[in-house]
């Protein structure tokens, strides 16, 4: 009960990506002695209405398990919506980190992303950098990890492209490049056998133009809800939100996704 107390007092701060490992959570791969483990995530729906609504979501993990506890992972998630050929959504990223397999109090978190947006504009966006992860316990049924560190991201906003979700009067295409400073958290939690939760926020805060921009932080805030249904197959429902008042063109600065799928692990 101490332990719940003092994660809910250290998370909230923070509370104000991309991106639940499976490898991190309580029920998850970690406590499986493997060199290599697999997830999927995968959700499709159809909807004929005047046009073909089709929706499709997935979310893959690779985890390498390397020497001295160390540990690679390979993320990958698309979101597609289609009504007839019209996009209605497009957005997705793929990530490589190598980091320490929790072992220690406090270690490096290197990391690299690419990802898009078509919706909102965002046509691709690239960045790199590293972390400190802090360790502040790992227990059976639930942990708490925290990090602070730095990135690069170099990104293109194009408002021409076909999905772009916005009126375009007199936009044209924005390209920035921002070193960032950055929060994150990660806890899991067992909630009983088969069913965990697991959740990590980010909050990233712009240094650029001689730190002008610093109070507009952009904030991930990402969670899942874990059934596990076989040893090969699980249900989970995920929430995630983006907040960001810092874009380039005008757009909203608040977006969530919420969603259900099903899990394929090996």
């Amino acid at each position: 009960m101490n332990k719940l107390l003092c994660l809910i007092i250290t998370v909230l701060p923070f509370l104000g990506t991309t991106q639940i490992l499976n490898v991190d959570r309580e029920n998850g791969q970690d406590s499986i002695k493997r060199k290599v483990a697999f997830s999927y995530n995968v959700s499709f729906s159809s909807d004929k209405q005047k046009k073909n609504l089709i929706e499709f979501t997935n979310q893959t993990e690779l985890d390498v398990f390397l020497k001295k506890d160390k540990i690679a992972v390979l993320l990958g998630q698309t979101d597609a919506s289609f009504n007839g050929k019209a996009i209605l959504e497009n957005n997705g990223y793929f990530q490589f980190r190598l980091r320490d397999n929790d072992k220690r109090r406090v270690a490096p978190d290197y990391f690299a992303q690419y990802q898009w947006n078509g919706v909102l504009g965002l046509q691709n966006r690239g960045l790199a950098g590293c972390n400190a992860r802090f360790k502040f316990w790992d227990d059976k049924t639930d942990d708490l990890y925290m990090s602070i560190g730095a990135f690069y991201e170099v990104e293109k906003w194009n408002p021409n492209l076909s999905g772009f979700g916005f009126e375009n009067i007199g936009l044209t295409n924005v390209t920035r490049k921002i070193p960032r400073l950055n929060f994150s958290a990660k806890t899991a939690v067992q909630l009983k056998k088969g069913i965990d939760l697991s959740a990590s926020t980010f909050v990233q805060f712009p240094m650029n133009d001689q730190f002008q921009h610093f109070m507009n932080p952009r904030w991930f805030f990402d969670m899942n809800l874990f059934f596990e249904i076989s040893r090969h197959l699980g249900m989970n429902i995920h929430y995630d939100h983006n907040f960001d008042t810092y874009r380039p063109l005008p757009i909203d600065s608040y977006y969530y996704n919420l969603n259900l799928g099903f899990q394929f692990k090996w």
